[in-house]
């Protein structure tokens, strides 16, 4: 049972009433608690939640972003966070301990996230330690559960974000000869060739088959990367881009670094969600673009931009299934249940883990 479906398992079920309610209904109540709770309540919201999740947050933005964010909000006491579950154990990390961090549906999630465990991560960090010494230091991506960031932060290591990626790595080799990069693999590729290292020198770690994939010499290995991706960014592929091309040769092609190296080096422009934001907000009228990300934000910045030809790298790309699962009955249920005093699905790490998880943070955070 993955960690999905032990939430699913676990989880209160929301009441029926809720499912019943349109959405004017539901908008109206949402409302009311906001107004009710004033400031004692805050809604951070991903760029990658529904429209009709996304107008009630009081900030958008990336995970990282909106966990510091809401750690300033010293008023709030209620902290509902709009995203998925990674997202919400990094808020309650960095809040303080009389703030409660609330996820309005159990079940979403991050599927990279849940391709890197604690288990599974032991089990390969004993045996690359047998293979190489103590040469390697781990970097996992904020998109991880608490207890992976915990074993980054228990071991020398740090988190990353797709915007300071570069930084990082750059940073961990004058720490020590070679880097484990968790769990998504097409970011610590890019990131690691567009610093100048080579292919040949990038080995995966495949943690089902618990093997070290790499044909060359061990001695020649400065980078292994976590055999882990993003089930939405993965789906963009070569025959998209070319797609694009033949179609529209004078259209930029922009796209995220989670996706796959050889549409990366294809692409015109490659980069984290805020770039990508502020890539097209920067770029002129009539300007012509095709995106390779989420498709809810997609389909927002062609709303926003009405004065640019956007359209999405894949037109049959759908938007995340996992990170999709807030919808509007449901963060009416979470906030009214807290407005009464009955609040539902806490989010609550651990200490231990929430100790070492904020070292990994925090040497992030330093040095950025």
């Amino acid at each position: 049972m993955n960690i999905f479906e032990t939430l699913e398992s676990s989880s209160p079920t929301i009441p029926e009433r809720y499912l019943e309610m349109d959405n004017k209904e539901l908008s109206e109540r949402v409302q009311q608690v906001k107004v009710q709770m004033g400031t004692r309540l805050f809604l951070p919201g991903h760029h990658y939640q529904k429209d009709e999740v996304i107008e009630f947050a009081d900030v958008r933005g990336d995970s990282l972003k909106l966990a510091q964010i809401s750690a300033s909000q010293h008023e709030a006491e209620a902290i509902v966070f709009c995203g998925v579950h990674f997202m919400a154990e990094t808020a309650d990390i960095l809040t303080r301990d009389d703030q409660k961090v609330y996820l309005p549906d159990m079940r979403a999630g991050c599927t990279m996230a849940d391709m890197a465990n604690f288990t599974q991560t032991e089990k390969a960090w004993e045996r690359l330690m047998k293979d190489f010494d103590d040469t390697i230091l781990p970097l996992t991506y904020v998109n991880s559960t608490a207890a992976i960031k915990a074993f980054v932060g228990k071991h020398g290591g740090a988190t990353v974000t797709s915007s300071n990626a570069k930084q990082m790595i750059q940073w961990a080799f004058t720490q020590k000869e070679r880097i484990l990069f968790l769990p998504d693999q097409h970011l610590g590729r890019n990131t690691a060739y567009d610093l100048g290292i080579s292919l040949d020198d990038m080995a995966v770690w495949d943690p089902i088959k618990e093997e070290l994939v790499y044909e060359g010499d061990f001695d020649d290995v400065k980078v292994i990367l976590w055999k882990g991706h993003c089930s939405v960014h993965e789906n963009f592929t070569v025959a998209n881009v070319w797609q694009v091309r033949e179609q529209n040769p004078d259209m930029n092609i922009i796209v995220h670094p989670e996706c796959r190296r050889e549409v990366v080096a294809l692409s015109d422009d490659a980069g984290s969600t805020n770039h990508i934001i502020k890539t097209i907000e920067q770029s002129p009228p009539g300007s012509s673009w095709a995106i390779g990300t989420e498709m809810n934000l997609v389909n927002r910045i062609i709303k926003e931009h009405p004065d640019q030809h956007i359209i999405s790298l894949n037109p049959n790309m759908c938007p995340c299934l996992t990170m999709n699962r807030i919808d509007l009955p449901h963060l009416a249920w979470s906030l009214e249940s807290i407005a009464q005093g009955e609040p539902t699905n806490l989010i609550e790490v651990d200490k231990e883990i929430a100790i070492d998880a904020e070292q990994a943070l925090q040497r992030m955070l330093e040095r950025i």
